[in-house]
């Protein structure tokens, strides 16, 4: 097992290796230099030689650690674009990285001609997913839960697959979906190449691991974040006065936005109950919201209009959150490990970012354990620090707007864009991010005009339609 353990010198050494050393065809060296891809992640140098000589691997990396691009790489490599059938299969324990992985394939894919991606998830209706299978596919990316339904009605055909692709297996292991990835792979020829990817590494990995991966090598990355990017502090403090010290460190600290871990799903309950009693604009992202709810919340956190995201650590796996000024471990995470890619979500690229800790007196044994994996000594500040800046709680700079509407109508983000610039006249800084679903667009204004924006919209028209617009759990 290959174990890497980044420090500043050897950061240096993996970003000297380069993509054009692996042994990619001449049309994907081109694709990754016009994509900008040209050093490769820690993760990528040590993966993607074992994955292109046709190895099984267990790869051991966090989220944004560049571990999509590469088991596309690997299974790109090994696809044959004159046969259109399903060569390659990669199960995603949500839709959202589902998407955000089906994505990130075609923009690699573009160095071969005519090479078919299909998501499969559900959440989407069954007919259209199976009239695009009939149709043909060479990839297919999926949740395992759907992936399992084609199976069982014969319209997902395996015979030729070739890459076999787990992806956040231990996420998908904390779903409950260990039987359905064994069926799966019981579906999928004997002969195939099997990739698996985690954050951490729990019992049942090994147990999949032993179950069907043909003498896999291991990769594992510990990961270590620059003390200059993420600045932490631990706190002590009672169990009662918990939620409190997390609107202390909000009203001091004041980040725009904020993930605060909890737990246990009861516990982001409380904590939410907590905050929004105290005026902040808060959600909470936890296993038993259903797909609408869940990518609700995640389109305002993502765009700004919610201050704090109250989260599991399983709910939360797989968000990517640009601009996430701070991180609050409201509860110390029972797995030390897990404690690097909560507080890792935060300092991203040329950003800095607080991570805050609280913990009980009974449990600084957690503690101890994330100070000895992690190889640092806890900074430890007394909550009297905390005092209120400025005047009330800190409302989020935007809004999110629902128009009922969405791919279905045929609306694409720039006809939203164009009709609150060209039409209603606002600025293009005055709209931030717009996400079109299936049946509902979502749009973030300013908050200074977001009441104006709502009435224009529905004295208005896009893509000259009518169209009904709301505010998305907005208290204005």
């Amino acid at each position: 097992m290959t174990i890497l353990t980044p420090s500043a010198s050897e950061d240096a050494t993996a970003a000297s290796a380069s993509f054009g050393e692996l042994p990619l065809s001449a049309a994907m060296q081109a694709n990754l230099k016009q994509l900008g891809y040209l050093a490769m992640t820690p993760i990528q140098a040590a993966s993607l030689p074992i994955a292109l000589a046709g190895h099984d691997l267990i790869a051991q990396a966090k989220t944004g650690s560049g571990k999509t691009v590469a088991f596309s790489l690997a299974l790109l490599a090994r696809l044959n674009p004159r046969s259109f059938a399903v060569q390659a299969l990669i199960l995603c324990p949500t839709r959202e990285l589902a998407d955000q992985v089906t994505q990130e394939i075609r923009r690699l894919a573009r160095a071969d001609d005519n090479i078919k991606i299909l998501s499969l998830c559900g959440g989407a209706p069954m007919r259209p997913q199976m009239n695009s299978l009939e149709h043909g596919a060479h990839i297919v990316v999926g949740t395992p839960g759907r992936i399992m339904d084609h199976l069982d009605r014969g319209s997902l055909d395996l015979a030729a697959l070739n890459t076999l692709v787990l992806d956040e297996a231990d996420r998908m292991l904390d779903m409950g979906f260990f039987d359905d990835i064994v069926r799966v792979a019981k579906s999928c020829p004997k002969e195939r190449q099997t990739l698996l990817f985690s954050a951490t590494y729990p019992t049942g990995i090994a147990d999949l691991s032993s179950r069907f991966l043909r003498q896999p090598q291991e990769v594992k990355l510990l990961e270590k974040h620059e003390d200059t990017k993420i600045r932490q502090r631990f706190y002590e403090v009672t169990r009662e006065g918990r939620f409190e010290a997390v609107g202390l460190l909000l009203n001091h600290f004041r980040p725009l936005s904020t993930i605060a871990f909890c737990n246990t799903r009861q516990q982001c309950r409380d904590l939410l109950a907590y905050l929004q009693k105290q005026g902040f604009h808060a959600l909470t992202l936890h296993g038993e919201l259903d797909q609408r709810e869940r990518d609700q919340v995640l389109v305002q956190f993502a765009n700004r209009s919610c201050s704090v995201l109250v989260a599991t650590d399983v709910a939360a796996r797989g968000l990517d959150i640009a601009q996430l000024e701070a991180v609050i471990n409201v509860d110390i995470t029972f797995e030390p490990e897990v404690h690097v890619h909560r507080i890792g979500r935060t300092g991203r690229v040329d950003q800095q970012g607080w991570a805050f800790s609280l913990a009980v007196p009974g449990e600084m044994a957690r503690v101890k354990a994330v100070e000895d994996l992690h190889r640092f000594e806890a900074e430890w500040h007394s909550l009297d620090e905390l005092v209120p800046q400025g005047s009330g709680v800190m409302l989020p700079p935007m809004v999110t707007l629902q128009l009922l509407g969405g791919r279905k109508e045929k609306i694409r983000p720039g006809d939203v864009l164009g009709a609150l610039t060209n039409d209603a006249g606002y600025t293009r800084e005055q709209i931030g991010k717009i996400n079109v679903t299936e049946n509902s667009t979502y749009v973030a204004v300013d908050r200074k005009i977001a009441q104006e924006a709502l009435r224009k919209l529905n004295a208005g028209k896009v893509k000259g339609k009518k169209v009904k617009a709301y505010f998305l759990h907005e208290r204005m």
